[in-house]
């Protein structure tokens, strides 16, 4: 028993370092707004959605909810602050119309949340039914952002081409599923396993499509950059002969 404890916070731990590199993946987007003291044409809607996703989360980890979940606290603790962090840097270098958005819909979030709290607490009076109800919210809302893989991944086959899906996002993705798959069967519990069970074959899924297009990626990026160096050295020429007939 105490063995599966121990491999349990272990596969638990892995799973937070692995997640939080995921919630960091957005980073070199936001120093690029920093630099450019713009959002341009970035939507919040990713970050507002894994907002709710970690609150729903630490919801679900409580004590009071379900009892012996702290790695699942720790890593969606750190996730709202990350998430909050984002949402911030993308209302300061908003416009109006986009700042209200962005609070219209916080706004949302946080009362569905309080309210969630409130309704599981006061109404449900165990465990098994507390878990329950906030896991079932869990799972639709995992599933809900599921949909972000899903357009990439529809891309990549339109286009053939990779360019667009980091591998190393791919292999993190597939990485977390994996071992938030495992913690969950460390002893079972269907409403992690559900999700991060999605997410794992998510993950190889576009590992398997990462290794089938990626030669015709490089294909189409080796003739990209040949039409480039063809159209640069149609202009150097056409600029010395323009020169020739000026003189």
């Amino acid at each position: 028993m105490a063995s599966l404890e121990l491999a349990r916070t272990v596969v638990g731990i892995i799973g937070n370092i692995i997640a939080l590199f995921l919630f960091l993946s957005p980073v070199p987007t936001f120093i690029t707004i920093w630099k450019k003291r713009s959002v341009e044409q970035f939507s919040p809607i990713p970050y507002l959605a894994t907002l709710v996703n970690c609150l729903v989360w630490v919801l679900y980890g409580l004590p009071l909810v379900h009892p012996g979940s702290l790695l699942v606290i720790t890593i969606n603790g750190a996730g709202i602050l990350i998430e909050l962090t984002y949402i911030i840097l993308f209302f300061v270098f908003s416009d109006r119309k986009k700042r209200v958005k962005v609070v219209i819909v916080l706004l949302i979030e946080l009362v569905f949340i309080t309210l969630l709290t409130l309704l599981v607490m006061l109404i449900f009076h165990t465990h098994t039914k507390r878990s329950m109800v906030v896991g079932t919210i869990c799972i639709l809302f995992n599933i809900g952002m599921y949909a972000s893989p899903l357009a990439v991944m529809k891309l990549v086959i339109k286009t053939k081409s990779v360019e667009y899906m980091p591998l190393s996002l791919s292999i993190a993705s597939f990485a977390n599923g994996v071992a938030w798959t495992i913690y969950a069967c460390l002893p079972f519990d269907p409403y992690i396993l559900i999700p991060n069970g999605l997410g794992t074959l998510f993950g190889l899924a576009q590992l398997i499509l990462y290794a089938s297009f990626y030669k015709s990626t490089k294909l189409q990026i080796e003739e990209r950059e040949a039409k480039g160096q063809v159209i640069l050295s149609e202009v150097v020429t056409n600029g010395k002969v323009l020169e020739e007939r000026q003189h």
